[in-house]
């Protein structure tokens, strides 16, 4: 069978009726692809655009092309024969971290906490490298910050998919570069994060107490920024407050624009699962969403949590979606305290029941006496708050995730047969919940 054009004007039509975000952030701008024998060859600008597409857009792209030819047709994303490998495949070089296709500027919600930090954000893609270089974009655990920095890779790459653009956790980029020296792929490490067109970082806060680390990103910022080429970094604190964090750093992180995302407004909030709602193809009562709005107050991921929580029960137990199920769903939004839990309150109430300084819980002894609580502390973290393994590691002194999930292991394999242990557990974990 010979290759023919495919409808294409009326396939992009479908995508943009189905998943209008999707067709606004990667289909508006592609060429006519060609069916040949049965496949679809959809012609990309490189191939970092192809991996990209192939993992997030294949089931849509798949659905609107049947629905257009009518039978059934398979879908291949191509790079330029002549096309550079992209940075990803580099056993020594960066670890560039797949897009969240969620995660876009259309998708994301708009209010007067976050509205100097979206703004620069979106400033950054119509001028990168010039306007807001760098930009550095901090706030609380769950208030939109890697939403906002995947926005901007995806607008990059939108508005040019030739760009060279990674968006990577500094636990990655730590990590790399550790693997780097290991295996003597250092040169390969560097060639790969400074011939970027940009570098975008979230949580740099994971760069606490790692000199070797803190020289390699002084060094690989000095080389993009020398290059007019774009740099964006993410912490939950300022640049002065990140913890052993090198005084030239925190110069060349207030070089540009310092933004702050702080917790949502009532209203923002209430936008935001309307829009939640909307995605997931729930209608929502509008009490119903003024109910989780009020009650959950700081955290985005906590409010969506709840959403979900309460469409999901509703979903397998046929219950209405009601207020009065809401309220049954969620009993533990519905108290005098709607303030999420904070690390800070968990490692006061383990201080407080050990008699043990926070500075000893945070600190680097290893005695048992403080190992333990300390232990418990993490624990606590894990099972109490949204916060990731890297980021409950940072605020214990800059300690790797790994020694986080180790603790999470033995407090869960001890509390099995220490019974004195589990009681602790319990009444730590009553007092965290029910705190005024």
């Amino acid at each position: 069978m010979g290759a023919n054009i495919l409808p294409w004007d009326a396939l992009l039509q479908r995508v943009r009726t189905d998943q209008p975000a999707l067709y606004r952030s990667w289909f508006e701008a592609l060429p006519p692809g060609q069916l040949l024998n049965g496949q679809l060859l959809v012609p990309v600008a490189n191939p970092a655009q192809a991996s990209y597409l192939r993992d997030f857009c294949t089931e849509a792209f798949t659905q609107a092309a049947m629905a257009v030819s009518g039978h059934l047709v398979t879908i291949a994303f191509v790079p330029p024969a002549n096309s550079p490998t992209t940075i990803a495949t580099s056993r020594s070089g960066l670890t560039i971290v797949p897009l969240n296709p969620d995660y876009t500027f259309d998708q994301f919600v708009v209010g007067p906490s976050n509205r100097l930090a979206h703004a620069s954000c979106r400033a950054v893609c119509s001028q990168p490298g010039s306007l807001y270089n760098p930009l550095f974009v901090h706030g609380a655990s769950g208030l939109g910050k890697s939403h906002l920095l995947q926005a901007i890779c995806a607008e990059m790459l939108r508005a040019n998919p030739t760009l060279q653009v990674a968006y990577i956790s500094c636990e990655t980029f730590v990590n790399d570069f550790v693997r780097a020296i290991e295996t003597g792929g250092l040169p390969t490490f560097r060639d790969s994060a400074r011939h970027l067109d940009a570098l975008v970082i979230d949580d740099v806060q994971f760069l606490a107490n790692r000199e070797s680390s803190q020289e390699e990103l002084f060094h690989t910022f000095n080389t993009l920024y020398q290059g007019r080429r774009q740099v964006v970094f993410s912490a939950d604190s300022p640049p002065s407050e990140i913890p052993t964090l090198e005084d030239r750093l925190i110069s060349r992180f207030n070089w540009g624009l310092v933004a702050q995302i702080d917790p949502p407004t009532r209203e923002t909030r209430q936008a935001i699962l309307q829009k939640k709602a909307r995605l997931r193809g729930s209608e929502v009562p509008l009490e119903v969403l003024d109910y989780i709005a009020e009650r959950v107050s700081a955290n985005i991921r906590l409010l969506e949590g709840a959403l979900t929580k309460l469409i999901t029960e509703c979903q397998l137990s046929g219950k209405p979606m009601t207020l009065e199920t809401a309220r049954e769903v969620l009993p533990s939004y519905d108290g005098q305290n709607n303030r999420p839990l904070q690390l800070g309150d968990i490692l006061q109430v383990v201080s407080q029941h050990f008699s043990i300084a926070i500075k000893e819980l945070v600190g680097r002894r290893r005695t048992r006496s403080v190992s333990t609580p300390r232990q418990v502390a993490m624990y606590l973290s894990r099972h109490l708050t949204p916060l990731s393994l890297e980021e409950i590691g940072a605020q214990f002194g800059g300690r790797d995730h790994s020694t986080v999930l180790h603790a999470e292991k033995v407090i869960d394999a001890e509390r099995g047969t220490n019974s004195e242990l589990s009681d602790t557990l319990a009444l730590l974990t009553r007092r965290l919940l029910n705190r005024k």
